[in-house]
């Protein structure tokens, strides 16, 4: 089964620079997807790109606004189930803002600010590293500064149209100590979807924080439903 792995707001492929060669060591197959972040709709349409140039079915894994990716690309019919990682997980006609929108603001509110179009931008000082991500190795922390995109406001507020999670396994992953993506509304998602859970204590940033905890879960995944892919 192949697996391709789709990062969050405004991130790059390096969101899954230390979970993809402990995935590779155990002999998966596994394409990182690259998106721009500035529509659910342009995002959607990258990973479904992704899925057709692979063969057999796919395993996805999405890891925060990555999650409402999964969840609107997963419909693909080559999609076998789909992991959750600290993720968004838009229910029909939903989108991400909504959701957030109905708890108190997370502590990341207050270091990120609007641009000229809309687009979010979040502040690189080290405040809010140690405040936000704190169990991040430095030097993953140093290379991600670099690595950064900008995020479109349409991420956030397109809504989802078919929530690929309602028709397929899910797996989830909360972040207990989460601070971007309140862990009180990640067990909601989680519970809504019906999916498989657990639970690391790590902030936001679980595959640089806690990769082996994301692999593992994508290998349990991955035991469940190579019967069904076969």
């Amino acid at each position: 089964m192949h697996i391709i792995l789709v990062h969050g707001a405004g991130g790059t492929a390096y969101t899954w620079s230390s979970v993809l060669p402990l995935l590779e060591a155990h002999g998966h197959a596994v394409t990182v997807a690259d998106n721009f972040s500035r529509s659910l709709r342009e995002d959607e349409t990258a990973v479904r790109a992704l899925i057709e140039a692979t063969e057999g079915p796919v395993l996805l894994v999405g890891h925060s606004y990555g999650g409402a990716v999964i969840s609107a690309a997963g419909t693909h019919e080559r999609v076998a189930g789909l992991v959750y990682v600290a993720a968004f997980g838009p229910d029909r006609d939903e989108s991400v803002q909504q959701i957030v929108n109905r708890y108190e603001p997370a502590e990341v509110s207050k270091y990120m600010t609007r641009g000229p179009a809309g687009e979010w931008i979040s502040s690189p000082d080290e405040e809010s590293w140690q405040e936000l991500a704190w169990d991040v190795p430095e030097a993953v922390r140093t290379m991600a500064k670099t690595e950064k995109r900008v995020s479109g406001n349409s991420i956030f507020t397109q809504t989802n149209i078919e929530p690929a999670w309602s028709s397929r396994p899910s797996w989830y992953l909360v972040a207990s100590s989460d601070k971007h993506l309140r862990p009180e509304i990640q067990r909601f998602m989680a519970g809504r979807m019906g999916a498989t859970v657990e639970e690391v204590d790590t902030s936001h940033a679980v595959p640089h924080a806690a990769p082996e905890r994301v692999a593992a879960i994508v290998e349990r995944a991955l035991a469940v439903l190579a019967p069904v892919a076969t």
